[in-house]
């Protein structure tokens, strides 16, 4: 990626161009984001060609065709501006390295992962080819690596077969060297299927021995070989040059479709077994470490996007997330294991753990005097009841670390020492003192409420702040802990707000009823007092409490329909007894707004609710992790080999947070964990989850305005259904 120019635009079509990606004789092509946040890969056409009406015709049709093209292994096209002063088209962001970056660098792959390379680009031919068009330029660098699988993209110079070229005459279409004979004769009527299945012979014999079939140098000489003579195979492994040759046939007649080469390829006599080492097993193992490292690093580093180039008075565009490194964890831990990411490697390295898609990534810097390391701890249940939270959290953090020490330039690497306390407050102690010992700079977690009680007073004594990512205990201001308790997340004392703004704009009642479990404890009553306080839509709030020790809700219930409840607001805890709550509902035929808190967000509460379970309204203190950013999910997907947890994206804001308070302080070695503490009150951040701002007014808790800390969820198909923050849904942004 390279900064924007001065002169680059600052919207196209509702698009916040973000970076350049690369520029051609046909246009730019920018990472930009869109409303919702997701990256892009936005093309726009220059000028010179938009000026041209019979360019603008061939765009316009090949807009409409790609639009309707899907499949796995091609890379979609979300929207399009044919009529626009610049045509554009954004398709969406994949950060993975081209084919041709992995195979120059690290030499030609294994048989078994071109096996698996020309299966999947096989099967995505034969969906453009289903869709009545020609890609016409396939080539490396328009192939993608992903840990899944590779990603054909480009469809700039797509054919309608059997269309009319709208080109010059003689101009020859596609990349000397991977175009074939008829494309090299400039003869577009002649151009079909065919001619796309001979460039993917020539991709297949490239990745396979490095070398470019018809061979390199002036582009005429290459057309000329493309032509008249046959292709060199000479380094090609054996088993695959059969099916090679047959799709490097002068005659298009004579090469294979695109279905006969994925089944050829996939064919169970010529397979490799899927053991240990070969493709197809596992996310990730159809490359080789080289290439897998390639993958990895160049997902994190999509993460960093460069500052613009402004001109000279030009206001600078809203900022987007600095921050920071990754790594993954093991899916068990042993009690208080302890694990550190040591970076002091110039290269990308990656180890995969055996029985799992997991690996360690550590990112650094290579320069004369390496800059100094500085340490944060990571507690949180990590094997325990709360363990699938304390995991997306380690991830989304070591993440953020491996993001910051793959920057350049940096006058600070990080590295990230976790230690698994299973919520347990012994447990917690002993990291509170093991921390304490090893100097950190701050310590993100806990993430229950025991083992935060349990280590604030050591953090105390040192100085240390302990940066809650999704824990918000009131009780620990009891202990006065405001001097190094830093809370990253909104308060839970106001989740009322935003389902009573639902209730008011979205869903408007005159009559809430409060459904109040007491084995929620003081959660409980406080959502409860709240809504009684601040009645949704200036209307009548009624609470009907449910014993802690009852699991019968039928009474509340009827009593609250017989009050005529226009909307149900559950303040529990408990999924399970959420659930309940549900049924009883259900039961009684109500049907009108039910809300809770994130809290039952759990799979029971879909499990156990089943059909009365869909249709639910939950307000939450944490973003939708697939939302954020397609580089986040994308690079979070490299490096695990899954889509990230909740909780992952505000742990990854977390440590840019902290690495900001370095940042300020000059990242020297000798900054000390309470100057960090002391920075952290006084501190503006912009992360991928949401601002964050610690003031003298609140520098416990982050600063919340407009709601801008809460978010609003539903149950649909039995999955939670991001709905977005909530004063955008509840229009009061």
């Amino acid at each position: 990626m390279r900064p924007l120019a001065a002169d680059d635009p600052e919207d196209i079509g509702g698009y916040r161009p973000l970076a350049r990606l690369g520029a051609g004789g046909m246009g730019v092509v920018y990472l930009a984001r869109g409303a919702g946040g997701a990256l892009v890969a936005l093309k726009v056409i220059r000028a010179e060609h938009a000026a041209d009406p019979a360019f603008r015709a061939r765009f316009r049709r090949e807009v409409t065709a790609v639009r309707g093209l899907s499949g796995r292994w091609l890379v979609p096209v979300v929207a399009a501006g044919p009529e626009a002063r610049s045509p554009w088209l954004a398709t969406e962001f994949v950060p993975g390295p081209a084919l041709v970056e992995a195979v120059d660098g690290h030499g030609a792959l294994p048989v078994a992962a071109v096996r698996v390379l020309g299966s999947r680009l096989a099967e995505a031919l034969t969906a453009v080819h289903a869709a009545g068009l020609v890609h016409r330029d396939v080539k490396p660098g328009n192939v993608l690596l992903g840990l899944d699988g590779p990603r054909l993209i480009d469809f700039g110079i797509a054919l309608a077969a059997g269309a009319t070229a709208l080109t010059a005459p003689d101009a020859v279409v596609g990349t000397p060297g991977f175009l074939s004979p008829e494309q090299a004769r400039a003869r577009a009527e002649e151009v079909g299927p065919p001619s796309d299945i001979f460039s993917l012979g020539c991709v297949l014999a490239y990745a396979a021995s490095a070398r470019r079939p018809f061979g390199t140098g002036h582009a005429a000489a290459v057309l000329f070989r493309t032509v008249h003579e046959d292709p060199d195979l000479t380094d090609v492994p054996a088993g695959l040059r059969p099916l090679i040759e047959s799709c490097l046939a002068k005659d298009p007649a004579r090469r294979p479709t695109a279905a006969r080469v994925r089944a050829a390829l996939q064919d169970p006599r010529t397979r490799l077994a899927r053991s240990a080492g070969s493709a197809g097993s596992g996310a990730g193992d159809w490359l080789p470490p080289a290439v897998l490292r390639l993958v990895a690093e160049r997902s994190a580093r999509a993460l960093d996007i460069p500052a613009p180039r402004r001109a000279p008075g030009r206001p600078a565009p809203e900022e987007t997330v600095t921050g920071p490194e990754p790594t993954a964890p093991a899916g068990e831990r042993a009690p208080v294991r302890r694990r550190v990411l040591a970076v002091g490697s110039a290269a990308a390295s990656v180890l995969a753990l055996g029985g799992g898609t997991a690996a360690y990534l550590t990112l650094g810097r290579a320069s004369g005097g390496e800059p100094p390391v500085h340490t944060l701890g990571f507690q949180a249940d990590l094997s325990g009841a709360d363990k699938a939270d304390g995991i997306a959290q380690e991830r989304g953090a070591r993440l953020a670390v491996a993001h910051h020490n793959a920057r350049t330039g940096i006058a600070f690497r990080l590295a990230l020492d976790t230690i698994d306390d299973r919520g347990d407050a012994v447990r917690s102690r002993q990291a509170a003192e093991r921390f304490a010992g090893a100097a950190v700079r701050a310590v993100l977690g806990p993430n229950t409420p025991a083992a935060a009680r349990a280590a604030a007073p050591r953090y105390r004594s040192t100085r240390t702040a302990m940066v809650l990512v999704s824990l918000d205990d009131p009780r620990l201001d009891e202990d006065d802990t405001s001097r190094t308790l830093r809370v990253t997340r909104a308060p839970e004392e106001f989740l009322a707000v935003p389902l009573a703004a639902y209730l008011s704009s979205v869903r408007p009642v005159d009559r809430t009823a409060v459904i109040d479990d007491r084995a929620a404890g003081r959660v409980g009553s406080d959502l409860a007092d709240a809504l009684t306080r601040r009645a949704p839509n200036e209307g009548t709030t009624h609470v009907y409490p449910v014993p802690a020790g009852s699991d019968d809700f039928s009474p509340a219930v009827r009593a609250a329909l017989a009050d005529r409840a226009q909307a149900v607001v559950f303040t529990g805890t408990s999924a399970d007894r959420a659930a309940r709550c549900a049924r009883a509902l259900a039961e009684a035929g109500f049907t009108g707004p039910r809300l809770a808190t994130w809290h039952v967000m759990r799979p029971d509460f879909l499990r156990e609710g089943g059909r009365a379970a869909q249709g639910w309204v939950f307000s939450a203190p944490f973003t939708d992790p697939g939302s954020v950013s397609g580089a986040f999910r994308s690079a979070h997907r490299a490096v695990y080999g899954t889509a990230p947890g909740r909780w992952a994206p505000e742990a990854y804001d977390a440590v840019g947070l902290v690495a900001r308070a370095l940042e300020s302080l000059g990242g020297r070695a000798g900054v000390t964990a309470g100057a960090v503490a002391e920075r952290l009150s006084d501190l503006t951040y912009q992360g991928l989850a949401k601002p964050l701002r610690f003031t003298a007014d609140s520098p416990r808790s982050i600063e919340v305005s407009r709601d801008e800390g809460y978010f609003l969820y539903q149950t649909e198909e039995n999955a939670f259904r991001f709905l977005g923050r909530s004063d955008r849904v509840t229009g009061r942004g």
